[in-house]
């Protein structure tokens, strides 16, 4: 089984996996847990560079989508498809939807660029994604408590409402796989809503 896990900043993506993670492992399953951008250390150097917030230019949108794509790629091939090739359970914090609702809906890309690099780079979707959402300003302010902001959450607020309304596009296209669960609830109940999918 492949589960993704996708939303906004400061939703609490982060906790929920470790708790499916924990709950997985008590049930005696075979689970990986990892992320995107990365997962493996090239990815993960590919990450850096997209999180970073010293660069001397400004990240032009292509390059942001496709040095997503470019550690995506390594990723499937390195870690996502041979753990489940072995019959393992694979919990990735965001996977494709993060491009759709971050690159199209909040850069403003063209979803046919996407669309071609999800059919040329991606040949495995998640069985379930849960959508962790909030409202901004929550999870902004969650995000700023943790420290120093990268370079994805130091955008405004209008960028992530219009990131929130691709995941809510994406849930509407995809209501079989894509599940909304209330981020605004403390982080149990959260697990609990996952957990009623889940079971």
């Amino acid at each position: 089984m492949f589960i993704s896990f996708e939303g906004t900043e400061g939703v609490g993506k982060t906790t929920l996996i470790r708790k499916i993670y924990d709950y997985f492992l008590s049930q005696g399953k075979d689970v990986v847990l990892t992320r995107e951008p990365g997962g493996t250390p090239i990815a993960e150097h590919i990450r850096s560079l997209l999180l970073a917030v010293n660069h001397e230019e400004k990240m032009c949108n292509d390059t942001e989508l496709l040095l997503m794509y470019a550690a995506r790629a390594q990723h499937l091939d390195q870690v996502i498809l041979p753990a489940l090739n072995a019959g393992k359970i694979v919990l990735c914090d965001r996977f494709s939807d993060a491009s759709f609702a971050y690159q199209c809906a909040g850069r403003g890309l063209s979803e046919e660029k996407l669309l071609l690099l999800n059919d040329n780079f991606v040949c495995r979707m998640p069985d379930i994604t849960f959508w962790l959402d909030a409202p901004i300003e929550l999870g902004m302010d969650r995000a700023r408590a943790r420290g120093a902001l990268d370079r994805f959450e130091q955008e405004k607020v209008t960028f992530f409402e219009k990131v929130r309304g691709g995941y809510a596009t994406l849930a509407a296209r995809y209501p079989e796989r894509l599940k909304r669960l209330d981020a605004a609830q403390l982080p149990d109940q959260v697990f609990e809503q996952a957990l009623t999918y889940l079971k």
